[in-house]
């Protein structure tokens, strides 16, 4: 069900409404975010909500969905955010590393859990916009292609991991974080993730010259998504808590959903605007 919803999402919608629905879902993951900053009472976690809310309608004044590209290139100002995204998921790879040893820094703090909720969910909107309007005027598939692009690395290397960790996996990768993650099994999500876009770049003739670079990124892309996995788990373990929320039957919450996405959507768009420079 999930699936073709996405496909829906990124194929048939026009621009201004994928914009409003993909600020509904980080606002839905804004909502289970609350949780993990140890919020109880709905009003507070509802302030949360709608403080997110106003972000990122001043965002969208200032940035609309059809002016993020200016001649075929990234507009000026909203490299910052994805400047500051890198450096956020930089920094959540040490938070990651040296849990438990440097929790007490954070997890006491509702403030500090709040801005990591902002830099986590609100580039993956920007992000998605970025990627859906790219060359939006010479072709309506091509945004939707990169989606599925990086929807693909995310989806291949979590399959990937899957596998390679539950046939081969004898080393814990963060056992403190996701004790049921191996080091094999993340090197099988990146193999995997490899695959995946090779065989994209043969299917959507991507110059050949290209593929190694494509190749080398997507092995960056992949290792943050995990990277973007373990964070919800170790918000989620400080937290209690099992899933992210409820609100997809058998499937937990959003962010549970959408954790590898949160960090893979905006590390894609820095590689693809600034190396690739397409």
């Amino acid at each position: 069900m999930l699936a073709p919803a996405a496909l829906a999402l990124v194929f048939y919608t026009p621009l201004t409404l994928f914009s409003y629905i993909a600020a509904g879902i980080v606002l839905l993951g804004a909502w289970e975010w609350s949780a993990f900053m140890g919020l109880k009472k709905l009003p507070m976690r509802f302030g949360y909500v709608a403080f997110m809310a106003v972000l990122l309608c001043c965002l969208n004044f200032v940035w609309p969905i059809e002016q993020l590209w200016q001649n075929h290139h990234l507009a000026g100002d909203v490299n910052y955010v994805f400047t500051l995204s890198v450096a956020w998921w930089l920094v959540a790879t040490c938070l990651v590393w040296s849990y438990p040893r440097a929790a007490k820094a954070w997890n006491k703090g509702i403030v500090m859990r709040a801005i990591a909720g902002v830099l986590t969910l609100v580039p993956l909107w920007l992000a998605l916009n970025t990627l859906r309007s790219a060359e939006y005027q010479e072709s309506t598939l091509h945004g939707s292609l990169l989606i599925m692009a990086v929807l693909g690395i995310v989806w291949s290397a979590d399959i990937g991991a899957f596998f390679t960790g539950k046939n081969f996996g004898k080393h814990k990768l963060m056992p403190h974080v996701s004790p049921n993650k191996t080091i094999e099994g993340l090197a099988g999500g990146l193999v995997a993730s490899v695959i995946f876009i090779v065989c994209f770049c043969y299917f959507a003739d991507v110059p050949a010259d290209k593929w190694l670079i494509y190749g080398f990124l997507t092995v960056f892309i992949a290792l943050f998504s995990a990277i973007g996995d373990l964070l919800e788990s170790m918000f989620k373990r400080e937290a209690g808590l099992k899933d992210s929320g409820s609100c997809l039957p058998g499937h937990g919450g959003i962010l549970d959903r959408i954790d590898s996405l949160t960090a893979a959507a905006p590390i894609f768009v820095a590689c693809y605007a600034w190396a690739l420079q397409i």
